[in-house]
């Protein structure tokens, strides 16, 4: 199975967990010109951006690798973008998620709510 085809079936599974657990998802695979966003949800008055990364067997040596302190600045730089040209959602509460498919010791689908934050 190719790389594309095993994260948008890891994507279409996160989020059928979010749907469960009464997220609305506005957007999957949003990008523009800096990057793009795997998952944008919100749940009452936060959005969420959320990061899926499907790791089969992996360890968490492989996840901090694959999500790096530069990775986590372009989804803060991308989700900015993302705010500046919805601005409908600039005044809600802002978080970064990530969610983890497949990797070992870890339930099949697992959560990271505010896995990262912007750097003040």
């Amino acid at each position: 199975m190719d790389t594309k085809k095993i994260g948008n079936d890891g994507e279409n599974r996160a989020c059928f967990f979010l749907i469960q657990k009464g997220y609305e998802i506005l957007f999957r695979n949003w990008h523009d010109k800096l990057g793009e966003l795997d998952i944008i949800a919100q749940k009452s008055d936060t959005i969420i951006f959320i990061e899926v990364k499907t790791i089969p067997n992996g360890t968490i040596d492989m996840l901090r690798s694959v999500l790096g302190p530069r990775k986590k600045q372009k989804i803060i730089k991308t989700s900015k973008r993302f705010l500046y040209k919805y601005r409908k959602y600039s005044m809600n509460l802002i978080r970064y998620d990530v969610i983890v498919l497949d990797m070992e010791g870890l339930p099949p689908v697992y959560h990271i709510e505010n896995a990262f934050m912007e750097n003040l």
